[in-house]
């Protein structure tokens, strides 16, 4: 599994471009660790490789994966969140625990965040409907990256109609997160939500517009009809 790492690696490192790591750099608030890869070249190495990697046992590449993690390079990180969301049809519900660890652990920006937890997260917790106490718990945390992926792991579940009850709790926990980017994860969510259950989430909105910061209210309402904007948007 070392080599396959080893050589990922020096793929990666070869194809780097001084340009695009400085472009992909102004993304980000926080200082990030990258090569200067486009997200499309990433996509296809981490294709490639999985295809040497894809007949191990699912803890075998979770380890790959965390190796991935330890390196704090976003490109390597993404590639972890790819593979993981590969192993779904795999998961068990002790694997949440897992994800949790590398949330807590390793993700450090909004990119790693929200690809791991829209995707295999996301993936586990539609399997898995109980693990909604996972988010809740984070919802909680003092880390901004706990909270962000309470809300951005319903975002796929959301435009499908699921888990209503459980996005407006979490939303009322987040409502008045001083945190732009939790902010602008839980207005992400509502704004998901809103694709199937329009009239409800405007009318949490409406209930709660007051408190709400307005950059999780724009980011809600975004899908939403020009009346209905304009009416949440009023003060």
């Amino acid at each position: 599994m070392e080599t396959i790492l080893t050589s990922l690696r020096s793929e990666l490192s070869t194809i780097a471009d001084e340009k695009t790591r400085k472009q992909g750099e102004k993304f980000f608030k926080e200082e990030v660790s990258m090569y200067g890869i486009k997200s499309a070249q990433v996509t296809a190495i981490s294709k490639k490789y999985y295809q040497k990697i894809k007949n191990l046992e699912k803890n075998e590449i979770f380890t790959l994966c965390e190796e991935l993690w330890e390196s704090g390079i976003m490109e390597e990180c993404m590639i972890a969140c790819q593979w993981s969301e590969k192993q779904s049809k795999y998961f068990v519900e002790e694997d949440i625990e897992l994800f949790e660890r590398w949330i807590s652990k390793y993700v450090s920006n909004w990119a790693t965040c929200d690809t791991l937890c829209n995707h295999t997260v996301g993936s586990i917790v539609t399997m898995y409907p109980k693990l909604t106490q996972y988010m809740k718990q984070w919802s909680k945390s003092p880390n901004r990256w706990m909270r962000r992926a309470s809300a951005v792991t319903f975002i796929i579940p959301a435009r499908k109609g699921l888990f209503l009850d459980d996005i407006f709790e979490i939303a009322q926990t987040l409502l008045i997160d001083t945190d732009d980017l939790v902010q602008k994860g839980y207005g992400w969510m509502l704004k998901a939500a809103s694709q199937a259950y329009q009239q409800e989430v405007f009318e949490f909105i409406m209930k709660n517009k007051k408190e709400m910061p307005r950059t999780a209210l724009r980011y809600a309402i975004e899908k939403m009809p020009e009346d209905l904007r304009k009416k949440a948007m009023a003060k």
